[in-house]
């Protein structure tokens, strides 16, 4: 866990758009770390939020109920999101911890959820991130993944796939 105890963490409640029946929840929440009086560091990788990454600092404000809920991205770690979907009939169908494993030699945090199918990659700016972009355009036409590049900067753009 980067930073901070379990103790120290809040829930952060994000309000998602959905777009025929995707995400597949109205909202997350994510764990965070208050920094300031309305600001927290996000502290798992986003499952379903867009244009965030594990790092960002969020602004928050506290909703009729006690909950944190989210604002807007303050600022930007330099961490990417990825998320990937196996195919049910690939490599790595009913196998995500593979497609964590594969990813983590690389230098990427990987974390998979079940219920959805999903592996969710954080990619910082210190991984092999000319390893990782190839290594999904290898999956995607192998047939082994779908994956959706949500949160990502230059640095990746720029890095050419080997």
């Amino acid at each position: 866990m980067p930073e901070g105890e379990v103790n120290d963490r809040v829930r952060v409640v994000f309000q998602l758009e959905q777009n025929d029946g995707w995400p597949p929840v109205a909202s997350e929440r994510l764990w965070a770390i208050p920094v300031d009086v309305d600001l927290v560091r996000i502290d798992n990788v986003p499952w379903f939020v867009r244009d965030l990454a594990l790092n960002d600092i969020v602004r928050t404000r506290t909703d009729a109920r006690g909950a944190f809920a989210a604002v807007g991205k303050v600022s930007w770690s330099g961490n990417c999101t990825v998320r990937i979907i196996p195919y049910g009939s690939g490599r790595f169908a009913g196998d995500p911890q593979g497609v964590v494993d594969i990813f983590s030699p690389l230098g990427v945090h990987a974390e998979a959820i079940e219920k959805f199918g999903m592996i969710a990659l954080s990619v910082p700016p210190s991984a092999d991130i000319p390893g990782v972009k190839g290594l999904l355009i290898q999956g995607s036409e192998a047939d082994w993944w779908d994956y959706e590049e949500s949160c990502i900067g230059n640095v990746w753009v720029g890095a050419n796939p080997r």
